[in-house]
């Protein structure tokens, strides 16, 4: 059995945001932890939901429909969305917010959209 994570410590282990780390692992999905500082890429997950979990800040989730309609969902700390699968999203932090995510294994930060911001899944420091 592994030893318990400290989600603060998780935390203090790295400053970069938009940088996701594995805090854990359950069954086929991971659990991230990741500081979000500006604006990300618009893109969508074709393929799975993508769970936010607000521990500090304020994250603005933009949204846009298929018919191009844009609407918005704010997050607080301790307040947790789902984006549904295949839904256009582009995270905006206006300050730094810190963040859990649940995600299946092996889902890209920047799903369909790809480019510079797509970062590979680091493990935490030990």
């Amino acid at each position: 059995m592994a030893d318990p994570v400290n989600i603060a410590t998780a935390f203090a282990s790295f400053a970069e945001p938009w940088q996701p780390r594995r805090l854990a692992s359950v069954n086929d999905y991971d659990v991230k932890v990741v500081r979000l500082h500006g604006e990300f890429v618009w893109h969508s997950h074709p393929e799975t939901d993508e769970l936010f979990l607000v521990r500090s800040g304020r994250l603005v989730i933009q949204q846009r429909d298929p018919d191009g309609t844009r609407h918005d969902v704010e997050l607080g700390p301790d307040d947790v969305y789902v984006v549904p699968r295949g839904v256009e999203h582009c995270p905006r932090a206006d300050d730094e917010v810190l963040a859990l995510l649940l995600e299946p294994r092996g889902t890209v930060n920047t799903g369909d959209a790809g480019g510079e911001r797509t970062a590979e899944l680091q493990e935490l420091d030990a």
